[in-house]
């Protein structure tokens, strides 16, 4: 049987993101919001993925972040992706994240020969706070993104990586960990 599925670094819920969502919320832009107890960076995107590749996945979770011991990274400041002007994306910047991008190549070459295929693009690090929904106004969201586009949000320790299950619902995804690799 099949599940959606990607590859993460869980983040613990981080309160000092609080005031940036009301205010994201407040600017009345079409945007769905991910719910802080569930922000995290994902590292590959896997989609449908069948319980029979799981096993074969963790090898290539394993591989991907041997060498790497636990590392810190610091979560700041804010913009969308792929710009201000087109704004798909909305997201939180990682300082640190050199090992995410070595353990992310890693992790694309690793899953590749069980039909996942690479990105278009370079592995960025990043949280995703929000998507855009919808043809609205964005320029509030905008003047938010420009005002906290150095802001701290906080530091956290990277000691594992997870393979995530997503459910999709009409009140927002639920995800479970299916299994987890330590650094």
């Amino acid at each position: 049987m099949a599940f959606r599925a990607f590859v993460s670094v869980d983040l613990p819920r981080l309160d000092r993101l609080e005031p940036l969502m009301a205010e994201l919320a407040a600017s009345r832009a079409p945007l769905k919001p991910v719910r802080l107890d569930q922000v995290h960076l994902t590292l590959k995107f896997l989609g449908d993925t069948e319980e029979a590749l799981v096993p074969r996945i963790v090898e290539a979770m394993r591989a991907s972040v041997a060498g790497i011991p636990p590392f810190s990274i610091r979560l700041v400041g804010a913009g969308a992706f792929p710009n201000l002007r087109r704004m798909n994306v909305l997201w939180v910047g990682i300082e640190g994240g050199q090992p995410l991008i070595e353990i992310a190549r890693r992790l694309e070459a690793g899953v590749e020969p069980l039909g996942y295929p690479r990105e278009g693009r370079d592995f960025s690090p990043h949280a995703t706070i929000a998507r855009v929904k919808g043809r609205g106004e964005l320029d509030g969201a905008r003047g938010v993104l420009q005002a906290h586009a150095t802001d701290p949000y906080g530091e956290v320790s990277v000691d594992r990586i997870r393979l995530k299950r997503s459910v999709l619902a009409p009140a927002g995804p639920t995800y479970s960990t299916v299994e987890e690799v330590p650094l």
